[in-house]
């Protein structure tokens, strides 16, 4: 089993609320998990993040996830993306204060798909795992031609046409697992078995 703990971490509008989850073995590197959105009840606790968490554990990864800015015990308040990515540099820095300059991996759910696109652009990490990315709600550029994009056959809140549309012109492939929504109710067992077999570490 894997010790979690629970910290605090310096952010740039106050306090983070953070859980890291230590590397099942010898820790190969570092992941990062982002939340949903935060005006739509996204929070770390939010079960595709955790999936996603014990996942990177198992993996060897030490996995850190954190409440974005004004949620949860984190100060701040709801910033578009642009605070919750700097947010997310913050937890990067601390994480490599506590365990070295280890290989960083992004993973983001959602909003958080779309911070982690951002932080990418401004942390070279190992590699960029998105999670149902909100393409259209928010401006999510091009990422990396190695980035793992899954992706709910049915999501109702990201329809997958529109995924498509934003991979297309970066030829870019998807994993879409069939019959699932945007939260991947019944099939976060699925989910973590596709980010293990993806993940290159």
């Amino acid at each position: 089993m894997s010790a979690v703990r629970e910290l605090f971490v310096d952010g740039p509008a106050g306090q983070l609320e953070v859980v890291a989850t230590a590397a099942a073995g010898e820790c190969r590197g570092i992941a990062l998990v982002a939340h949903p959105h935060p005006l739509y009840g996204g929070t770390m606790d939010n079960k595709v993040v955790t999936t996603l968490t014990k996942t990177f554990s198992r993996l060897g990864l030490a996995a850190f996830r954190l409440n974005f800015r004004g949620v949860g015990q984190s100060a701040g308040a709801f910033d578009h993306g642009i605070g919750e990515t700097e947010d997310m540099l913050a937890l990067a820095a601390h994480a490599r204060r506590e365990l070295g300059d280890l290989p960083i991996m992004l993973a983001g759910f959602s909003f958080g798909a779309y911070v982690q696109s951002r932080v990418q652009a401004q942390l070279e990490a190992r590699q960029l795992i998105l999670v149902a990315p909100a393409v259209k709600r928010f401006e999510v550029g091009a990422v990396p031609d190695d980035t793992v994009v899954i992706h709910g056959e049915q999501d109702e809140v990201v329809p997958l046409v529109d995924v498509l549309d934003w991979a297309r012109p970066q030829n870019l492939p998807l994993t879409v697992v069939p019959g699932a929504g945007h939260f991947f109710h019944g099939q976060l067992p699925l989910l973590g078995r596709i980010v293990s077999n993806l993940c290159r570490y």
